[in-house]
């Protein structure tokens, strides 16, 4: 095992797939070459939760897992197959479920004077003395008669609440309910009245203050020392953005922890944005590579003509599809007016006790300070501002425009109140600083939701773009920008973690790649669209609801690549509820729900669908260039690379819950590079439809770069270096290569060469005489045994005779030769 890893193998853990059957995985899992498993939450949770996230007790690992019994045999088992542990941790927020969150408990029973009150992000005077516990399927007064006590509990349905002492005795329900620290109302009124913060919308996670360090310290006590013991080697932080102080907290754990971990944070950064380099990590999860590796593959030009295609087969308007600028905007401030009123106008209370105290005192309206708040929150271009560099963000020009919102200027200096206070200016009491964490945090739940979880869902004219941390009005990455990003990364976060697939990634990687050939394809998809269209709507019950829907399941359709129904149909009912225009997870319409699952039988789960097969095995030869291409880049570039359960071979998922299945593995022997054993969910499914070789060749190429990368460090961590290589000729644009060696270590060197938009090769003519400048030396295909080059132009047509893609590997001495020959 090493300090950082060399590759990490991420397994989701639930009730379905505990500790043992992890254990049971080892074996193989070594054998691919990865150097830790990177496991999902492990703490106690929600009885049955298939995720973890939603935690209850930091302080034990979780029972229906294993328990701590279990996770340490599987450490055990794992360091004896030369495995490390990076366990992900959930610092932010825990379930707000009494009867499972002993902690929450005791605050409800007690009040504001438990101890464990400090514990949650609880706005008691907001709320009167209380916590408003929205959990009721009705208002208060017609929901009653569910209510009854059982000795010191109260009972409604399946929920349970303590009663506070010396309460069990009153008769009256009412006197009873009024005497208690809570108070149980509607599920709605959270959006409006709810005084504890919470993740995101999620009333049902409450918000931590790990900011304190007695609750940093009670709720870290087991992790910590879980990595001080040596069973755990690395941490995945959760969600940073949602903390009050992001900074100080990794400043504690990295602390805590003795540096003895290799610590990432799950950080989206947007644009250019960079990690704040003070921070005590080794850097990102990897959706910034994600971004990257996506976009080598996207054509622009081609996706320019396919929006255009979109926008004429939808008839979107510019600010509910048809731009995404526009799209995005209006998505922002559906969020910030509906589902976050709880949250700005907790901050408007806090705006108004601040202009109001001290010697400035600005006596500016609470309803100027609230749109302030809004108009400011709706500008923020990224996840949120930092005590460093929040200028940069909040800018002069995001408050011009704000105030442009108002009609009296004098009113708009509201707008530079809230700014200064968002800034930290002004002042520095403890108000002052809650305010600045508060809008920094919803700032970050207000972008995570309407781009994320509503934008991304209303704006698809390419649904490969639409993913975590991507830019769908600009995906397309050339190779220059790829390039600059890896030359950042190699030498400010040489150890920050890459990824393709995740648990939150809207499509597996595998999905994401055959979709994107459609930016080579516009025109036969716009084609397509329309013939496979007409053909549906002829069906019984098969007319599409909508056009957005229709060009959203067929795309989804093509990417999936089987007609599974069931999977297929509750991915795109989940896409019509968080796009929230005909249909919504709070105001569902059982009509239009129903005439989407019709259209999935009918269509792109029906008959139609041997028409997208056709469509498909057109492009197949494309898919694979994007999903061999992306795959080696991913496992060679800088950073720690990250493999998803079963994305070593082809692993087609869409949005969870469907990419969060229990994973499936061979129980013995090692991998196999022509292993034909489908390892994910695809293995209860058929698939004689569908080609097995790309799953063979994507293992074989997995296996040997990871292998590589396990045997060969120096070339790949940090210290190495990273050079871009650029072929020259008519096709030099259409390769990707680059070089990566050891400095000090004497392990020699590896060339990554890759193919990328394909399908402008192939109308191109080919590589022609375009060459790739292979540095000198004795060259070996590590995915082609009995392949040697020398060093010097390499025609590419050559180098890509049988694969879009190549791995080179020049070993120490060959290095030492050629740097000799040199000399000489």
């Amino acid at each position: 095992m090493t300090d950082t890893p060399t590759a990490t193998y991420r397994l989701q853990l639930q009730p379905d797939f505990p500790f043992s059957a992890a254990a049971a995985a080892v074996p193989y899992l070594a054998s691919l070459g990865v150097s830790h498993l990177h496991l999902s939450p492990v703490l106690e949770a929600v009885p049955g939760s298939a995720h973890g996230y939603d935690v209850v007790d930091p302080g034990r690992v979780r029972e229906e897992l294993g328990g701590e019994h279990g996770l340490r045999q599987l450490a055990r088992t794992a360091h004896e197959h030369g495995l490390g542990l990076v366990l992900d941790i959930v610092p932010n927020h825990m379930a707000a479920v009494p009867r499972h969150n002993r902690a929450l408990w005791e605050v409800l029973r007690e009040g504001p004077s438990s101890p464990y009150a400090r514990w949650f992000d609880v706005d008691w005077e907001a709320g009167g003395g209380k916590i408003l516990l929205p959990v009721l399927a009705g208002r208060l007064g017609d929901e009653l008669g569910e209510l009854r006590v059982e000795g010191e509990a109260l009972h409604c349905g399946e929920h349970r609440f303590p009663l506070r002492a010396g309460t069990a005795g009153l008769t009256d329900l009412g006197e009873l309910l009024d005497a208690q620290w809570y108070r149980l109302c509607w599920w709605r009124l959270a959006r409006t009245e709810l005084n504890y913060r919470r993740f995101f919308t999620v009333s049902e996670l409450i918000g931590v203050r790990v900011e304190d360090p007695e609750v940093f310290d009670a709720t870290h006590a087991t992790v910590v020392r879980l990595v001080r013991e040596g069973v755990v080697q690395g941490l995945r932080v959760d969600h940073p953005d949602g903390l009050a102080d992001p900074e100080g907290y990794l400043r504690r754990l990295a602390g805590a922890t003795g540096g003895r971990c290799w610590i990432v944070v799950e950080k989206i950064l947007t644009g250019d944005e960079r990690l704040p380099g003070n921070w005590a990590v080794a850097g990102t999860t990897g959706y910034d590579a994600l971004r990257r590796i996506d976009g080598l593959f996207i054509d622009p030009d081609g996706l320019d003509e396919l929006t255009h295609r979109y926008r004429e087969f939808t008839g979107a308007a510019d600010d509910l599809g048809g731009s995404w600028e526009a799209t995005a905007g209006r998505a922002a401030y559906k969020v910030i007016t509906h589902d976050l009123v709880a949250e700005t106008a907790a901050l408007t209370r806090m705006a108004q006790r601040l202009c109001a105290a001290g010697s400035a005192r600005r006596d500016h309206a609470p309803w100027a300070l609230h749109r302030a708040v809004q108009e400011l929150l709706v500008r923020v271009p990224v996840y949120r501002p930092y005590r460093d560099g929040g200028a940069e963000v909040l800018t002069a020009e995001a408050a011009r425009q704000a105030k442009a919102a108002f009609a009296v200027a004098k009113e708009a200096e509201a707008v530079d109140a809230v700014r200064d206070l968002a800034l930290g200016r002004g002042g520095d009491g403890p108000l002052h600083e809650a305010f600045r964490a508060r809008f920094a945090q919803t700032s970050s739940a207000l972008r995570a939701k309407s781009v994320e979880d509503l934008a991304f869902y209303r704006y698809t004219p390419l649904l490969s773009a639409n993913e975590v941390g991507g830019e769908p009005g600009r995906p397309a990455v050339g190779p220059d920008a790829f390039h600059a990003h890896c030359a950042r990364t190699a030498r400010d976060w040489p150890a920050s973690g890459t990824v393709l697939t995740t648990h939150d990634t809207k499509r597996s990687a595998d999905v994401r790649a055959a979709i994107a050939v459609l930016s080579q394809f516009p025109g036969e998809w716009a084609e397509f669209t329309e013939k496979i269209g007409v053909r549906a709507a002829r069906l019984e019950g098969g007319r599409a609801p909508d056009a957005h829907l229709a060009w959203t399941a067929w795309q989804t359709a093509l990417g999936f690549g089987f007609p599974y129904e069931e999977r297929l149909r509750n991915a795109l009912l989940k896409a019509v509820r968080e796009a929230g225009v005909h249909t919504s997870w709070t105001e569902p319409d059982a009509a239009y729900e129903q005439a989407v699952a019709d259209f999935v039988a009918a269509g792109p789960a029906g008959p139609p669908m041997r028409t997208t097969a056709l469509f498909r095995r057109g492009i197949d030869a494309h898919v694979r260039a994007n999903v061999l291409g992306a795959t080696l880049v991913q496992l060679t570039m800088p950073g720690v690379p990250e493999v998803y359960q079963g994305a070593e071979r082809e692993y087609l998922a869409l949005v969870d819950p469907d990419n969060r299945a229990p994973a499936r593995f061979p129980t013995a022997g090692p991998a196999r590079p022509d292993d034909q054993i489908r390892l994910d969910v695809q293995a209860r499914l058929d698939v004689q439809a569908r080609p097995r070789g790309l799953s063979a060749e994507k293992l074989a190429l997995t296996v040997a770069a990871l292998r590589l990368r396990r045997d060969c460090p120096g070339i790949f961590g940090p210290g190495s270096s990273y050079a871009p290589l650029y072929a020259s000729g008519p096709a030099a644009h259409l390769c990707l290569a680059f070089l990566r060696s050891a400095e000090a270590a004497a392990e020699g060197s590896v060339v990554t060469a890759v193919t990328r938009l394909s399908r402008r090769l192939a109308r191109s003519g080919g590589w022609g005489d375009t060459a790739l400048p292979l540095p000198d030396g004795r060259w070996r295909d590590a995915l082609a045994p009995g392949r040697v080059f020398r060093g010097g132009p390499l025609a590419l047509g050559e180098l890509f005779a049988d694969r879009p893609v190549a791995l080179l590997v020049r070993d120490a001495g060959e290095r030492d030769r050629a740097s000799a020959a040199q000399s000489g």
